[in-house]
């Protein structure tokens, strides 16, 4: 075992490495040069990427946890999933290819999985069936994936390309005979505002499965 080679210094290190380069340079390889060793020593921790991914994924998830104790949810099961949505979005945008890297991936640490009760008890005792509760953290954090997946790419390729989302080359390739998808693009915004919009829009849906 390389000297000084912990878990803790890996997910630190791939972490730096993501943000630096992107997930597609993620490797093995990559990383134990970073840390100043031979592959086969990070395979005493990690047996391979996706174990890498899964330490991560536990990592950001263990912060994700931490900012919600902070946060008052008296106010319901509503503004808990809403607190929810919003930091797990924060923590996936802290990284370079945050979503894409979290997603499908498997938590390492009992005691996260453990925090799930809560938010059933929490989700159950507000009427919902608990297969509805299961349901409703799932899509949550679906939606969220989604969103920050998208939100991501199209920073990424406005700083690369910032014509590759212009409204006026669009509506010259789209033609005439379609003015409402022309005006829905332009009135389109990103960011917080539209994250906000299309969650209540999810959170609504929701309450409708308590109706």
């Amino acid at each position: 075992m390389a000297k000084g080679i912990t878990r803790e210094r890996i997910v630190a290190a791939a972490l730096d490495l993501l943000n630096d380069k992107g997930m597609d340079a993620l490797t093995v390889r990559a990383l134990a040069s970073r840390l100043g060793v031979g592959a086969p020593a990070l395979y005493w921790h990690v047996r391979n990427k996706q174990e890498l991914l899964d330490e991560m994924a536990t990592f950001v998830i263990r912060r994700v946890i931490e900012a919600l104790g902070k946060i008052d949810h008296g106010a319901g099961w509503r503004e808990g999933l809403a607190a929810y949505a919003r930091v797990l979005r924060a923590e996936y945008l802290r990284h370079r290819d945050g979503a894409r890297i979290f997603s499908g991936t498997r938590y390492v640490d009992p005691e996260v999985v453990r925090q799930k009760e809560s938010w059933l008890e929490l989700l159950t005792g507000s009427g919902f069936s608990l297969a509805d509760a299961d349901d409703a953290l799932d899509v949550i954090t679906a939606f969220v994936v989604g969103f920050v997946i998208e939100e991501q790419e199209r920073l990424r390729t406005d700083d690369e390309d910032g014509e590759r989302y212009s409204a006026e080359e669009r509506d010259k390739w789209l033609g005439e005979g379609v003015e409402l998808v022309k005006a829905a693009f332009r009135e389109r915004d990103d960011g917080d505002r539209r994250f906000e919009r299309q969650l209540g829009v999810v959170l609504d849906g929701l309450e409708s499965r308590l109706r």
